[in-house]
């Protein structure tokens, strides 16, 4: 009997060079490699990832990703690199060159993002199976957060302390709040063919893929860049997040 075909999947990554809250972010170093190289090298472990192709501005970025086997066949156009370029362009400004110079379209697009580089090749593996499995539109990565939105708190204009959200009156300890989850950034499995039909990553028919707090951390700031590089160091040894 003939195996059926598993759906192709492009991994794309998506490295601009400007970033604002951590300069030259995408190729700091980070548990001894620059930081686009562990999400490069979690890809090309996938054995359901067909290619790993990095989108990217700049030429340093770009060099990194070839040096590290992803393919990087065009640099970005400056407009889909600003400050307030909408990813989904991104996505589709990838997928559209590889169809005008390739002839070539995937099934699936996994977006990766370098600023999550403690996904492992088993969170892709797990997502992409997920989403096959389930026939789903797209498939998300999140994580359960630790911060309640009726435990959160603004300021308003007259200074004073007010809850974020209506919430229940009452006391409601901790046990007993319903589970919320965060969009951890790490994961974004899409349908081609739904993600340029609906322009967006979260379609109608989106499920969840439910990832690990310990592989969970998006940098953005230099503490998490920080805190990066203490666990990648600490896992190169050997050893494990509890």
């Amino acid at each position: 009997m003939k195996m059926k075909k598993n759906p192709s999947v492009l991994g794309l990554i998506t490295a601009r060079g400007g970033s604002k809250g951590v300069p030259k972010k995408n190729i700091k170093i980070v548990g001894g490699k620059p930081l686009i190289v562990w999400t490069i090298e979690a890809a090309l472990k996938s054995d359901l990832v067909n290619r790993v192709l990095l989108s990217t501005d700049n030429k340093k970025i770009a060099k990194i990703g070839k040096d590290n086997n992803a393919e990087v066949p065009f640099l970005r156009p400056s407009s889909f690199a600003q400050d307030n370029s909408p990813h989904i362009d991104v996505v589709i400004n990838a997928i559209d060159w590889l169809n005008k110079n390739e002839g070539w379209q995937p099934e699936y697009v996994l977006l990766l993002q370098p600023t999550s580089p403690l996904r492992t090749y088993q969170d892709i593996n797990e997502i992409i199976s997920l989403g096959i499995s389930n026939n789903a539109d797209s498939v998300v990565s999140i994580c359960k957060s630790d911060i309640h939105p009726y435990k959160m708190k603004k300021v308003n204009q007259k200074g004073m302390i007010i809850d974020y959200v209506k919430k229940p009156m009452g006391y409601l300890p901790r046990q007993k709040l319903p589970e919320v989850f965060f969009e951890n950034g790490a994961l974004y499995l899409i349908k081609t063919d739904v993600l340029y039909q609906q322009k967006t990553l979260f379609p109608k028919n989106t499920i969840p893929y439910f990832m690990k707090e310990k592989n969970s951390l998006d940098i953005d700031t230099e503490w998490d860049m920080m805190l990066a590089d203490l666990i990648l160091k600490y896992k190169k040894h050997g050893k494990d997040l509890i």
